[in-house]
């Protein structure tokens, strides 16, 4: 069974290595009146970073809110 989570891992990050050689062309991404000028590969991963660290800290909420209920007997 490690085998195949190496396997996966490897595929995984070939794919990542592929996506970011063949999407290095700058673009331009604008929010709410600011822009930024980046490599598209770079914006990719830092919307990525961003998701993670929300959806992580929203899971965790919603965990610890979850248990506390329980805790208390509340609905």
């Amino acid at each position: 069974m490690r085998w195949i989570h190496l396997l996966v891992v490897v595929i995984f990050a070939a794919a990542v290595l592929i996506f970011v050689v063949q999407n290095f062309t700058m673009v331009t991404m604008s929010f709410l009146g600011f822009s930024a000028r980046a490599p598209l590969a770079l914006l990719v991963a830092l919307v990525y970073v961003l998701g993670m660290a929300t959806g992580g800290s929203l899971w965790s909420l919603l965990r610890r809110s979850l248990q506390g209920s329980k805790l208390t007997g509340r609905p």
